[in-house]
């Protein structure tokens, strides 16, 4: 059981990028999957999450109207579509599965599987 996030980089401010996060060993579809960032030398926080069905979708503010969090079950795959990045939005960024009672607070510590991070850099 594992999951993997994949798709960081170098990039400048105000450009796009598009994070995704693949299961291995089982299926996601009946999970649901929040993101999260770890700023050097910070903790780590929630930044999106999104419902088993992929009906109910939740971000914290510093990324609403910026970032936008899907799936696509049939690839077994979430993604995080980053629009207008900004320089605090580097960090590594993991996604990990969440209990679907409290997915919309996107806590870190009810995470139970997570995947390895990608590391997010936007320079100014």
């Amino acid at each position: 059981v594992q999951l993997q996030a994949s798709g960081g980089g170098l990039v400048q401010a105000g450009d796009s990028l598009r994070l995704s996060c693949t299961a291995s060993g089982f299926t996601l579809d009946k999970y649901a999957i929040g993101w999260f960032r770890q700023a050097p030398g910070k903790e780590r926080d929630g930044v999106a999450s999104i419902k088993s069905g992929g009906g109910g979708r939740y971000y914290v503010s510093p990324v609403r109207g910026r970032f936008t969090i899907s799936r696509d079950n049939a690839k077994n795959t979430v993604y995080l579509q980053m629009t207008n990045v900004l320089p605090e939005d580097t960090g590594v960024y993991f996604c990990a599965t969440l209990p679907s009672s409290t997915v919309a607070f996107i806590n870190p510590t009810e995470g139970n599987y997570w995947g390895q991070g990608t590391l997010v850099t936007v320079s100014s």
